[in-house]
């Protein structure tokens, strides 16, 4: 029985309770997912919200600074060179931001692990094959392959995300393959092998499930390095372009004043700091509590909190 159905004389929220009483045993990782999802809030709401305000130019009121309240609560981060609100358009900008870090990973996450999941489970010559596509990409360092992609073609949202995801394809080929090579070789696939299941039914009823905590925990990692990838892309100027707006891109257009505005740059710089922070904490609690032999260091710490 899976920790995620609800055993006899357990509530039907038991499981629920007992992932969150996990989650409230490392402080760290509770602010983690407490700030994780106000930016995904920002995400989905912010530009339904307050685009409007983040897009009207106040010339009057250009590179004020942070903590004034003269101009409204809107203001209290300062304003760019045109006058806009910073608030404003950190929170409009998180739509950005997440959207093509999540979208990246999404799709390398899919595809590498699909090619791992053949890599690793098929012994025929199409695995090597699969490997030495992921040598070739690895051999190109990810950011410079970027540069290069992005300086021939558009710097589109669509083909920032196809970029990102393309170098991040061997992390998940080379992680899954290693891991169903040693996934397969366990008495349980063997048993489901001997009484004749079909290869689907061992790769996506019994592999899968044990490598998915794996793939999930690297996946929240690697979002953090592609959210910072498509910063230093927006910061080098061929990222998401203007009128559109990124955390990155917001530090790059905040660079001229960094002598007599600092704010500018400061402030999507520090929620790039924050995310990625999270990320980082969220996933060394994943890891531990997706872990079986590990999971109970969380588990106790919950009781004596609770």
């Amino acid at each position: 029985m899976t920790d995620t159905q609800t055993l006899p004389g357990r509530k039907p929220g038991g499981a629920l309770a007992r992932w969150f009483s996990m989650l409230w045993a490392d402080k760290f990782a509770f602010f983690a997912a407490l700030f994780l999802l106000l930016a995904l809030l920002c995400a989905l709401f912010g530009p339904l919200l307050l685009e409007a305000v983040a897009t009207k130019q106040n010339l009057r009121g250009r590179n004020a600074p942070p903590f004034d309240l003269a101009r409204g609560w809107i203001y209290i981060l300062g304003a760019d060179a045109l006058g806009r609100p910073l608030l404003a358009r950190i929170v409009v900008a998180a739509q950005n931001t997440m959207l093509v870090a999540g979208a990246a990973v999404l799709a390398s996450s899919l595809v590498g692990g699909t090619l791992g999941l053949v890599a690793g489970y098929s012994r025929r010559s199409a695995s090597q094959w699969i490997m030495r596509l992921g040598d070739v990409i690895m051999s190109f360092p990810s950011l410079l392959l970027a540069v290069i992609v992005l300086y021939m073609l558009e710097p589109s949202v669509a083909n920032i995300v196809l970029v990102l995801a393309v170098t991040r394809i061997p992390i998940y080929l080379r992680t899954t393959r290693a891991e169903v090579l040693e996934v397969r070789e366990r008495m349980f696939v063997q048993a489901a092998t001997v009484m004749g299941a079909s290869h689907r039914r061992i790769v996506f009823r019994h592999i899968l499930p044990v490598i998915l905590p794996t793939l999930v925990t690297i996946a929240t990692l690697d979002f953090a390095f592609v959210m910072l990838a498509e910063s230093s892309l927006s910061f080098l100027g061929i990222g998401i372009q203007a009128p559109e707006i990124t955390w990155g891109l917001m530090v790059s257009q905040g660079r001229p004043y960094l002598t007599n505005a600092w704010w500018l740059s400061f402030w999507p710089g520090l929620a790039i700091i924050l995310t990625t922070l999270s990320l980082n904490l969220l996933s060394n609690w994943m890891r531990i509590a997706l872990d079986p032999t590990q999971r109970w260091r969380l588990e106790m710490g919950g009781r004596r909190n609770g």
